[in-house]
């Protein structure tokens, strides 16, 4: 058996390192589709976590609100004029807001002043109601009606945009629903409401 020279056993190593490694132009080629795949993919989980964020968001809310609740009945304070704004003593918000969020789907802006107040929270969301509006009653479909915009401001001010309010319903008995499964004939001192699916964003489910 010939023995190899040390020059031909580093030939013979580097062709063996050769034959397992990239070419320049293959490694250029597997950063073009994954530059392909990216594009596709990653716009894809960063709106994910969007709605993920917002209905999170939208369920704390909504927990605040029947926090706020059940503190007034605990205090003998619950009656048919009762308003959202005798639970604010009892809810955790940062300021009162007076811009504009984007209203529900098929609505384009929704400005807080006078008839509407807003409360901007600590996650960002701006939470609007009617100050006006009370129970007006105190059966199962007597509801306060109030509407949280998840990032507290005018998306891009379209009626199907990002960033769209829900609207919840509080009822006399403490239930909280959207506005797409609000029972028939729900009411308060304003007005009368019926459920409408189209209201609700696609981001939120209770589930």
């Amino acid at each position: 058996m010939l023995k190899l020279t040390y020059r031909q056993s580093f030939q013979k190593a580097a062709g063996c390192y050769r034959s397992k490694g990239f070419t320049l132009a293959e490694l250029l080629i597997a950063l073009s589709i994954l530059g392909v795949i990216a594009t596709f993919t990653i716009p894809k989980v960063l709106v994910a976590q969007r709605d993920f964020t917002y209905k999170a968001n939208a369920k704390d809310v909504a927990a605040m609100l029947a926090g706020a609740y059940t503190q007034l009945k605990l205090n003998g304070d619950l009656s048919s004029s009762t308003t959202i704004g005798d639970l604010t003593p009892f809810m955790n918000y940062v300021r009162v807001y007076t811009g504009s969020i984007d209203d529900t789907y098929t609505d384009t802006i929704f400005n807080c002043g006078t008839t509407y107040h807003c409360l901007q929270l600590h996650n960002g969301g701006v939470i609007a109601y009617r100050s006006a509006a009370a129970f007006g009653g105190t059966a199962t479909t007597n509801g306060l009606p109030f509407c949280f915009d998840p990032d507290g401001k005018v998306t891009d001010g379209i009626t199907n945009g990002p960033g769209k309010s829900l609207c919840l319903f509080l009822y006399y008995n403490g239930r909280i629903v959207d506005r797409a499964n609000i029972p028939a004939g729900t009411s308060n001192t304003v007005g009368t409401y019926g459920a409408m699916p189209n209201k609700t964003p696609p981001w939120f489910s209770w589930d």
